[in-house]
């Protein structure tokens, strides 16, 4: 069987950066990137040791970079702290007045005029992180330990994860909408002692009971000493069976505000180890142990500056909103630790997108003024099947750049994202990277990368990205294969907690010498990058490899599609037949002629080789609470096989429970 995966989209769209963007941009032109590109790609330990002068040091490094296959060490003997250069840093150059976290809470204080809006300078932000991080000494924190975050969208999330940076604590910050088991399995595997939550936190117009989930974890688990509570709703103390009360054990929990009360806005940074652990992140939709990602401290801090200064372009009054969670890598990375080492006002919202309805986003975007928007396709193509009319009530003249992140982007969602959203004036930057990459790794950089719907354009810098077989032999343009990465980067993964042989195993096993993503991609003939999805995801149909990504887009470039989910199921004839779970736009009837329909629209859009042997209408899709589609419960439903593994990730059960109602129907 060959190895090579069928790309079949095609896409000749381009879109240059607008001239006046281009000319006010830190990076402007092709001739710069492709130096500084071939810089960090030939002398690494050049190109970072000079970007890390920019940050702040207690102690410089002995040597940029100590590299033995799979193990890599960046910044070798140097001393730093992150919290330090998010904050301290930031007020010696003067922001110490200027708005760090301009929050929204989700619950609204009158009809359309939006929710609670806090602003907090990056002053007092540092106060806030000081008296938590004394806070969190006086229970028994030490450098070196582990502590689970487990909050709602509020500062306090952040606070708690510069809080334990401050000390030298590693923190494991939780989804809020993770179970009470999720909780207490990633509890025993960080060997965490401290829990910080909140009594609850507001989500589509109800009240998420968060120390509920952790008094139901802790049952579960008696590792866990100190509970630090948050109150958020209001919720009363009472048995904790009551509707809306929480419970309270003596001498394990504590409010917060009392914890923080009495302490000293002044706490020192601990001086950091370059190569000390920041923080273990669990990686979601996994069957088995969780995977807890180890990032460290200086590199994953390199990485995440120098991405978020150039892939959006950070400029001193930029107003820059992500969408994402800080249960999530995009959280850690693009909504604490990037921005706020760059001084950046980061916008953080507390509740769902289309709550009280889907112009909730829009109206967010017009008071407050945010120029660079970052969110997931998965909000996107909602968006799309909501109706342009949400948007266009509102004011969007404030946005310069736009991002999209979590997913591959179909070209569709891409065209929507920048005429109705962008105005056709705006950037898109379509950010590939995961949780083990810690930062951005396949990005245009706005003002030079002429972009293409649908793809993420070429490497960042230091990215030594390729195409390959599995034998490692870099493939030619336009095949499919495996996405790697050749070379370490300074904020790469650099174990899996207290597991190196899985680690090592996972990702370094598959094409031996190189960082395997799990992702099947193609360059085209500008050596742009094309993700066709998990390999995991590929349909072998007659022998011929197909990447599940292509046939979504072709679905969802039908003017009666919102949103797809393809999927391989057991076929006797071709080993595996296509089976597609479509979501209609409203209004659109799902009845035979519209199935006929779609397929022959995939045949004249990919060809005979793609054509759907079902096509599957549904009302929604099963997603994680990060918006990615599970196509591992697609394809039991659609194989007719019971659903097995870890479900604790999917957003809404109720989605499950329909397809398989059909599916016996």
């Amino acid at each position: 069987m060959s190895e090579t995966i069928h790309s079949t989209l095609e896409e000749r769209r381009v879109f240059p950066p607008p001239a006046d963007f281009a000319a006010k941009a830190h990076i402007g032109t092709r001739a710069e990137y492709e130096k500084l590109y071939r810089e960090s790609i030939d002398h690494p330990e050049q190109f970072f040791g000079r970007i890390a002068e920019e940050l702040h040091w207690f102690k410089k490094w002995d040597k940029v970079l100590d590299w033995q296959v799979p193990n890599a060490k960046w910044f070798v003997g140097g001393k730093t702290n992150v919290a330090y250069n998010c904050l301290d840093r930031q007020i010696d150059l003067g922001r110490g007045d200027k708005t760090a976290i301009l929050w929204e809470g989700e619950p609204e204080t009158a009809a359309g005029a939006g929710g609670e809006v806090r602003k907090i300078t990056y002053k007092q932000l540092r106060d806030d992180v000081s008296k938590l991080a004394n806070g969190l000494k006086s229970i028994g924190v030490k450098k070196g330990d582990r502590v689970t975050i487990y909050m709602p969208m509020v500062p306090e999330a952040a606070v708690a994860m510069l809080a334990c940076a401050r000390i030298g604590a590693a923190h494991s910050v939780i989804f809020g909408g993770f179970s009470s088991q999720a909780i207490a399995d990633r509890v025993d595997d960080a060997q965490c002692t401290v829990i910080i939550t909140a009594d609850g936190g507001y989500r589509r117009g109800t009240v998420v009971p968060l120390k509920r989930n952790v008094d139901d974890a802790l049952t579960k688990t008696d590792r866990v000493k100190k509970v630090v509570v948050l109150n958020r709703c209001n919720m009363p103390v009472a048995d904790g069976v009551a509707p809306g009360s929480i419970a309270w054990k003596e001498g394990r929990d504590v409010w917060y505000h009392d914890l923080v009360g009495t302490q000293s806005a002044d706490c020192p940074a601990e001086p950091m180890d370059s190569e000390d652990t920041l923080f273990v992140l669990y990686t979601s939709g996994s069957t088995g142990k969780p995977k807890g990602i180890q990032h460290t401290t200086a590199g994953y801090l390199l990485g995440t500056y120098l991405t978020t200064k150039y892939v959006f372009d950070m400029k001193p009054d930029d107003v820059y909103w992500c969408t994402a969670d800080v249960g999530w890598i995009t959280g850690h990375s693009y909504i604490v630790y990037g921005p706020l080492a760059n001084g950046t006002t980061c916008l953080m919202y507390e509740g769902a997108p289309n709550h009280p309805d889907f112009g909730r986003f829009w109206s967010i975007i017009e008071r407050h003024k945010v120029s660079v928007f970052y969110t997931a396709p998965t909000a996107i193509r909602a968006f799309m099947k909501a109706g342009k009319e949400f948007p266009q009530k509102h004011d969007l003249s404030s946005l310069r750049l736009l991002g999209t992140v979590g997913e591959p982007i179909n070209p569709e969602a891409w065209m929507w994202y920048h005429t109705v959203i962008g105005h056709e004036k705006c950037p898109i930057v379509d950010t590939w990277w995961q949780t083990e990459t810690g930062a951005i790794m396949i990005t245009p950089l706005p003002g030079v990368t002429p972009t293409k719907p649908g793809t993420a354009t070429l490497p960042f810098f230091g990215v030594d990205a390729a195409i390959v077989d599995r034998s490692g032999k870099e493939l030619g343009p336009n095949e499919g294969g495996l996405l790697v990465i050749r070379k370490p980067w300074p904020s790469m993964l650099r174990s899996i907690f207290n597991d190196p042989e899985r680690y090592a195993k996972t990702y370094w096993s598959d094409v031996p010498g190189y960082y395997f993503t799990g992702d099947g991609a193609r360059r085209d003939n500008d050596g742009y990058f094309w993700i066709m999805g998990r390999v995991d995801d590929v349909i072998n149909v007659s022998g011929h490899r197909l990447g599940t990504m292509e046939i979504e887009s072709a679905l969802v470039a039908h003017e009666a599609v919102a949103e797809a989910a393809v999927v391989g199921i057991p076929h006797e004839m071709k080993g595996q037949g296509i089976a597609a779970f479509v979501t209609l736009e409203t209004g659109r009837r799902a009845d035979e002629a519209l199935k006929k329909d779609l397929i022959a629209w995939v045949r004249k859009q990919i060809g005979a080789l793609a054509t759907p042997d079902q096509i599957r209408f549904t009302e929604s899709l099963p997603k994680t609470r990060s918006g990615k589609i599970m196509r591992r419960l697609l394809k039991e439903v659609a194989s007719g096989n019971e659903v097995k593994g870890d479900v604790t990730t999917l957003e809404d059960f109720s989605v499950l429970a329909k397809l398989k109602e059909k599916d016996e129907g």
